[in-house]
């Protein structure tokens, strides 16, 4: 499996950069899928994340009120993009400190539903964040991938694996 990391310019600001990544070469981010499959349904909810996702860009940073956490396993930096209370959207991201996020996949979270082992999609969301976070910790230590300007990602932004 290939992933490119890709720096989504629109959101991205002097705050924090925001990511998504490419796999095996597809054109669309993880986040353009997300945002494919659930615009027409939930509209609003897109657009809320749209302007959560440039405040943290513009103004505030990735701020820990802007996640929920431990949405993964310990240690492991994915979390989930907060959402409002009556949403029913869930945003998989990794959060590296208060600069950079790095958006992935998601879907449709009924209420009805307490873990994202109940939904098919949301499983394979997490599971893949959660994959690739562990390549880029490896990364990272082995300073293939590294901070710029202390907000932006440096380096081989391309990891490969062979799962």
């Amino acid at each position: 499996m290939r992933f490119e990391i890709v720096e989504l310019g629109e959101l991205s600001g002097q705050k924090a950069t925001i990511y998504s990544l490419l796999i095996d070469g597809n054109n669309s981010t993880l986040f353009d899928h997300f945002i494919e499959e659930n615009d027409k349904q939930f509209p609003t909810e897109i657009d809320t994340i749209f302007e959560t996702l440039q405040k943290i860009g513009n103004k505030f940073g990735a701020a820990r009120h802007f996640f929920k956490e431990n949405e993964g396993k310990l240690g492991d930096l994915v979390c989930a993009l907060y959402d409002h209370p009556n949403s029913h959207l869930r945003l998989y991201c990794i959060r590296l400190g208060n600069a950079v996020i790095i958006l992935g996949g998601g879907g449709h979270k009924p209420k009805s539903i307490r873990t994202l082992q109940e939904d098919p999609t949301l499983t394979q969301a997490n599971y893949l964040l959660r994959k690739f976070s562990a390549l880029l910790y490896q990364k990272m230590l082995d300073g293939e991938i590294y901070w710029e300007n202390d907000i932006e990602l440096a380096g081989n932004l391309i990891i490969e694996s062979d799962e």
